[in-house]
């Protein structure tokens, strides 16, 4: 992944860098909350060495001095030391281990200085156990220093600062750790919108779609928060970018191609909830918006829609006049006008891709195309059944819907290839429900925007087109 990738994944999945950053802040907060204030008092120490005088003498008394200060870090922090303070009888409460835990020094590099810290959580202990320390580390080192049968020690150890206790609690730090908080959380939430992008295999995109399905992008159908309760494209929708894209979508299959024209054509989708059957009846719609004579045929025997949708009564169609319970002319019925005929599932049959597979189903669809000038048939989706292909076979060209960021590369892929595995013939594919704001939306529904805002005054100037009341079957 380069920057842009990045970049695009932070913005698609915003949601988690922003979720990490407020978790580590959460949690620093707690930690900082219920941390003990420690405090901390310093001393810092002068080492030198016994010369008798002389440049040379002072020279390498500087030397041994520098390297015993080295030694005298380990010794800060020693058992003894440690002992030495607690037999003083000034540290109540507190054994030789956790004097020493509380202890820590450091060199002050290239100098003689020596500097040492005690840090506790009681403020008085923590100055009391500092001045307890120069003192016995002072009487420590004098033993130590003594040569054997001498009273003067080779090298001194001077208090030049402190003890004195900080003003302020050295920990907790809400400033540090907050910061640190920051960073961390931004650095996950980063790592794992990265991750989440790397393993996300679904639709993003027309290009990335058209490579894996081997054919053409007819159009990107908008995401609608009306379409959930207004699935068609009527009244006040026929202004909308959803309406405008199904009309791009019904004149790139005009122009498939002029030498064959496209009469009959299955709606399908890889998967369920992708849209196709409201693709159908919408395609149905702008159709006979543009003078054409349209049957809207329910070929999804299995969990049939249209009927829903277009508020008619489903209990008798296909499956009844391909068994020969009813006559086409009885089991066809008119929506909106003479426009748009709809032909519902009908019973719900137990053999539905025997059906749709029958020769009567075929010579169904010829006569159907002698009457009208367009047969949309919506089906089941092709992964989880064969009906969709079954059917595929028979008619002039299947266009294939996939929902954006919810159908995968592979399994569009896997549904054109049933398709080619039968004969049938791919018009392209529909991409739904693509985002309309956000690192994936597209240019032009900025640039439909205004119609949008204008759509109440012209549809309140334009007669409102409105579905039929329901009607029975005869």
């Amino acid at each position: 992944m380069d920057l842009r990738d990045y970049l695009r994944a932070i913005r698609r999945r915003w949601w988690l860098v922003v979720g990490s950053v407020v978790l580590a802040l959460a949690a620093s907060t707690l930690v900082t909350v219920l941390t003990p204030p420690r405090y901390e008092a310093s001393v810092q120490f002068f080492v030198s060495a016994q010369t008798k005088g002389g440049v040379t003498d002072a020279y390498q008394g500087d030397l041994f001095s520098q390297q015993r200060v080295a030694s005298y870090v380990d010794l800060l922090t020693s058992d003894r030391l440690a002992d030495m303070i607690v037999a003083n009888g000034q540290t109540t409460g507190l054994t030789a281990g956790q004097v020493q835990a509380r202890i820590s020094a450091r060199a002050v590099p290239n100098t003689v200085l020596l500097h040492a810290s005690v840090t506790d959580g009681d403020r008085a202990r923590a100055l009391s156990l500092a001045r307890d320390l120069a003192l016995q580390f002072a009487a420590l080192v004098q033993t130590l220093e003594t040569p054997s049968g001498s009273t003067v020690p080779s090298v001194r150890v001077e208090v030049v600062a402190g003890p004195r206790l900080a003003a302020a609690p050295v920990a907790p730090t809400p400033a540090r750790n907050l910061g640190l908080a920051l960073v961390l959380g931004l650095l996950v939430g980063v790592g794992l919108a990265a991750l989440r992008e790397a393993m996300d295999t679904t639709v993003k995109d027309p290009a990335s779609l058209a490579e894996h399905v081997d054919a053409p992008v007819l159009s990107t159908v908008p995401f609608d928060s009306r379409a959930r309760k207004s699935p068609l494209i009527v009244a006040d929708t026929t202004r909308s970018t959803r309406a405008e894209a199904l009309r791009q979508l019904r004149t790139n299959l005009q122009f498939v191609n002029v030498d064959r024209p496209v009469r009959t054509i299955v709606v399908t989708s890889a998967g369920p909830n992708e849209g196709k059957s409201t693709t159908a009846c919408n395609l149905a719609i702008v159709f006979a918006e543009a003078g054409k004579r349209v049957v809207l045929v329910d070929a999804d025997l299995r969990r049939p829609r249209l009927a829903d949708y277009l508020n008619l009564e489903g209990a008798v169609g296909l499956t009844n006049v391909l068994v020969g319970q009813a006559r086409l002319e009885v089991a066809l019925q008119p929506w909106s006008g003479d426009k748009v005929y709809v032909l519902p599932s009908g019973s719900i049959p137990p053999n539905p891709s025997e059906l749709l597979g029958s020769r009567h189903m075929t010579e169904l669809l010829r006569r159907l195309e002698e009457r009208f000038d367009a047969v949309i048939i919506d089906t089941p989706p092709l992964l989880p059944v064969t009906d969709a292909a079954v059917l595929a076979s028979t008619v002039d060209g299947v266009v294939l819907v996939s929902r954006c960021s919810k159908t995968t590369l592979s399994q569009a892929k896997q549904a054109a290839t049933a398709l080619k595995a039968v004969g049938a013939r791919l018009l392209g594919c529909v991409l739904n429900m693509t985002p309309t704001r956000g690192a994936d939306a597209y240019s032009y529904y900025e640039y439909s925007r205004p119609e949008q805002r204008s759509r109440k005054a012209a549809s309140a100037a334009a007669p409102a087109t409105r579905p039929p009341e329901r009607v029975s079957a005869r």
